[in-house]
């Protein structure tokens, strides 16, 4: 981490264009002034001890000299002592004055070490409280300094995660002169518009992929559907123009044969069938109009029939149709009560023509029409309750009478 400092101080001297930031600049000059204040207190705080060590010494010194001028009392009292009785008493004296001048000389002089031993020991007693106030403040700024290291790592790893870029590969990216307030302000706006764009899909490409071939199946079967569509709308067509073409054919054929089953059926007169055109234009969904005219008869419309009339108009236009497609099984329930005795003789015997091509089942009350059926059935109730079926064939019945006519 030192190492990477010296580097940073030594190295950075501009900013970077994609991790410079204000907070890296404040970290640099903040290391650059801790290790500037952490010399300087390196360098006071051996001054003091020094100077602590050579106030010791001389302390040593200075209790050695009261040891020794301690001993030299001793001696000049045990000198006096022994002394007190010689003749020569009188320069005895006279050193022995010399000898207290000496020792008061020597005790003033110790009062003054003591003085100065006192003020040594209050000197050392500050430089000590400072050198720990030093070495608390050095301690400090060592934290200091080591949380700066650690935040330039975690800004390094945050480069390197965010932008895979080290320092020396984002000085790549350094610009002279760069405005770092206008830079902030910038990065600011472009991250604003980019929360504003939400959420990012991370698998955006892989779901496009995905996507790209999902929209060509589509595409694919688009075109298919269309294909289709298109050969669908050509065979309806072709239908609906095969149809027209049946249907007019039909109609026609139809129109013709109510024409005849008309005639037939009324004994002369006129009968046709007119198409009404739809409000779509579609001809199949064309209405019907009839237009007959009964012998002896001009008519405007088919309301003004009678009610036996437009019965046989309509057995008319039924039997125009058989004869357009004839059937090999028909069930006529009563279709002919309406009619006149008359005109039942004529249904009844156009229906025994029509016979030769298609089986009837008739339900029937009227009697010529029974006359002219090869088969009857009768359901009698001979008792109450109890229905039972009679049948008759008149052919049989014919040639049993005929054989009796001739016997009589």
């Amino acid at each position: 981490s030192r190492d990477l400092t010296k580097s940073i101080n030594t190295n950075v001297k501009g900013n970077v264009k994609a991790i410079s930031t204000k907070g890296t600049n404040e970290s640099l000059i903040n290391i650059a002034s801790l290790e500037s204040e952490n010399f300087s207190l390196r360098g006071d705080i051996e001054r003091i001890s020094s100077e602590i060590e050579s106030r010791n010494l001389k302390i040593e010194q200075i209790n050695a000299d009261i040891v020794n001028n301690q001993e030299i009392i001793a001696k000049a009292e045990s000198v006096i002592n022994a002394t007190v009785q010689d003749a020569d008493y009188v320069e005895t004296n006279n050193k022995l004055t010399e000898v207290k001048g000496k020792l008061d000389s020597l005790g003033e002089y110790k009062n003054n070490l003591q003085a100065e031993l006192k003020q040594l020991d209050e000197d050392r007693l500050n430089l000590t409280t400072r050198v720990n106030k030093l070495q608390d403040k050095l301690f400090q700024e060592n934290v200091n300094l080591t949380k700066i290291d650690t935040d330039i790592e975690n800004m390094q790893e945050r480069v390197w995660t965010e932008y895979g870029l080290n320092y020396s590969t984002a000085l790549e990216f350094k610009r002279e002169g760069y405005d770092l307030d206008e830079g902030l302000k910038n990065a600011a706006e472009t991250k604003k518009a980019i929360d504003r764009l939400g959420y990012v899909n991370v698998n955006a490409i892989e779901d496009s992929k995905v996507y790209q071939e999902r929209f060509d199946t589509y595409t694919v079967q688009i075109a298919d559907l269309t294909k289709a569509e298109n050969d669908l709308t050509k065979i309806i067509s072709d239908l609906a123009t095969e149809m027209l073409t049946r249907f007019q054919t039909s109609f026609d054929t139809i129109n013709l044969n109510f024409n005849r089953v008309f005639k037939e059926l009324f004994g002369g007169g006129n009968a046709t069938l007119e198409l009404v055109p739809s409000e779509s234009g579609n001809e199949l969904e064309a209405g019907v109009d009839i237009k007959v005219e009964p012998p002896g008869k001009k008519l405007q419309s088919i309301t003004l029939l009678s009610g036996g009339e437009k019965s046989l108009t309509a057995i008319a236009i039924l039997f125009a149709i058989l004869k357009l497609r004839p059937m090999p099984f028909v069930l006529l329930d009563e279709i002919e009560a309406a009619l006149d005795d008359a005109n039942v003789g004529r249904f009844a015997k156009y229906l025994q023509k029509f016979s030769a091509e298609t089986q009837f089942i008739v339900i029937t009350h009227r009697k010529p029409t029974m006359e002219l059926a090869d088969n009857l059935y009768g359901v009698t109730m001979p008792e109450k309750g109890i229905s039972k079926v009679v049948s008759v064939k008149l052919s049989e019945a014919i040639a049993v009478d005929n054989q009796a006519s001739v016997s009589a």
